[in-house]
């Protein structure tokens, strides 16, 4: 759906996060006579007034008969389409779209690699612009990795490249756009999101739908993943990575076939998934037409992103690790390999999605850290599960009501010695108005500058 085609109808946006601001100075740059209305929070209404805007229309209450009052809601990416309001105002003919609807719509003929996975989608999408600017190709990074692509809507020098990270939230706005990227990377697939999604089976088909619906030129796909090594993609030309035959790792070596690439042991990217989401940009990189071998030896000088296992630094001999973004189990562990020779206590819990923590149990019966602090709405839930194991997996365990009781028991139990791991497995909603908040609240904690650790390098075109 192109912008212009909005003009005369009944449009409103439905939400005011960076998101939704984008996307109303995008129409409004666009069309400016057109008349629209928005729905957001108590809290962002006079935000929204301060604009001076004839044409807006500024509400609280977005009912079901209100927004069925629409032909198009531009909707921001965090507000669920399974929401009852949002379902029955659908079946009365209203149409919901996003920002990423529009953004790809009107560019259709851009060189797009669109890069998703329930974990790894940020540093995959990241090392990708990174690479490929050092290999003099002007490139854009931007989507859900903190510049809404509604931000780069109308540039005065369009980039060769577009490095674009969707979530899950966003996979399916692609589709709608009637566009196909040029390249899709999915790094991974396993549950998150499940209270925005509603079932796990509905968050698999939504984030699998940039490959299944939006139909890539090029797929390139984790191998080492069931769901997606499984899939059919009849439209797409498919290529794998982390299989012998592709770009994979051997130890600590890339590989491409049988033909050893780059030695991994140097680059700033703890844990070998991260040297995996190397491989799978390399993957993506050749698919371009480039060469990726020359241009893997610049992975050593990329800069990690921050809330992803970012070490803030030491104190009185206790290193404090920020791992915020880990919403999910499957990304507590993966933290707690990285750290597998230290003596680590880890922080988690923290909004109920309905998430199965069983997994994480069980693996905590055979190599668990040396402390585990529950918190958070389902910190009582996990600490439930892990309680008959304390003794088998040879850790202590303790509950806290808050991050700051979470800390200082963590302290407490370490005895002045190893890692403090926030890794939390699951959002920061309730406590936190994002998970931002929780990473500065945990840096102050540690004893750090809270701002002096959160920017993303990068970002826009470069």
């Amino acid at each position: 759906m192109r912008i212009s085609s909005l003009d005369g109808k009944r449009v409103a946006l439905w939400g005011w996060g960076r998101e939704g601001r984008a996307a109303y100075r995008a129409l409004r740059r666009r069309l400016p006579t057109l008349s629209m209305t928005l729905f957001c929070g108590s809290g962002e209404i006079d935000e929204a007034r301060a604009l001076g805007d004839a044409l807006l229309t500024i509400e609280t209450d977005a009912s079901a008969e209100r927004l069925s009052a629409f032909d198009v809601v531009v909707k921001s990416p965090g507000i669920g389409p399974y929401k009852p309001e949002a379902l029955e105002a659908a079946q009365r003919g209203t149409r919901f779209i996003g920002g990423t609807t529009l953004w790809f719509a009107e560019h259709a003929d851009a060189r797009t690699v669109c890069v998703t996975g329930t974990k790894g989608k940020s540093t995959t999408t990241a090392l990708l612009a990174h690479l490929l600017r050092a290999g003099g190709h002007r490139t854009a990074l931007c989507g859900n990795i903190g510049m809404p692509l509604l931000e780069l809507l109308d540039v005065e020098q369009p980039p060769e490249f577009w490095a674009i990270e969707l979530s899950s939230y966003q996979t399916r706005d692609v589709a709608a756009s009637g566009v196909s990227p040029e390249i899709a990377v999915a790094t991974n697939v396993f549950p998150e999101h499940l209270d925005w999604h509603g079932s796990e089976a509905r968050y698999i088909d939504d984030k699998l739908a940039l490959l299944t619906v939006a139909k890539p030129r090029i797929a390139i796909l984790n191998a080492n993943d069931r769901t997606l090594a499984a899939l059919s993609l009849p439209d797409s030309d498919v290529r794998f990575f982390g299989d012998a035959d592709g770009w994979h790792l051997r130890d600590d070596i890339v590989h491409r076939s049988e033909r050893a690439i780059f030695d991994t042991r140097d680059l700033p990217l703890p844990g070998r998934h991260n040297r995996g989401n190397l491989c799978a940009v390399l993957a993506a990189i050749e698919a371009l037409g480039l060469d990726a071998a020359a241009l893997a030896p610049h992975a050593t000088s990329f800069q990690p992103l921050p809330h992803r296992l970012q070490t803030l630094g030491a104190r009185d001999g206790i290193t404090y690790v920020n791992d915020s973004i880990s919403t999910t189990p499957h990304a507590s562990l993966a933290a707690l390999d990285c750290f597998r020779a230290r003596r680590v206590a880890i922080l988690v819990g923290g909004h109920d999605r309905g998430i199965d923590w069983r997994d994480f149990a069980d693996a905590m019966r055979m190599q668990a850290p040396a402390v585990i602090v529950t918190l958070g709405q389902n910190g009582p839930k996990i600490h439930d599960l892990l309680t008959p194991i304390v003794n088998a997996g040879h850790f202590a365990l303790a509950a806290a009501t808050d991050l700051g009781e979470a800390v200082a028991r963590a302290r407490e139990l370490l005895h002045g010695e190893g890692v403090l791991l926030l890794s939390p497995g699951a959002p920061s909603f309730g406590n936190y108005r994002a998970f931002a908040a929780r990473r500065r609240h945990f840096a102050s904690l540690a004893g750090f500058d809270p701002e002096a650790i959160a920017s993303i390098p990068g970002l826009g075109i470069g």
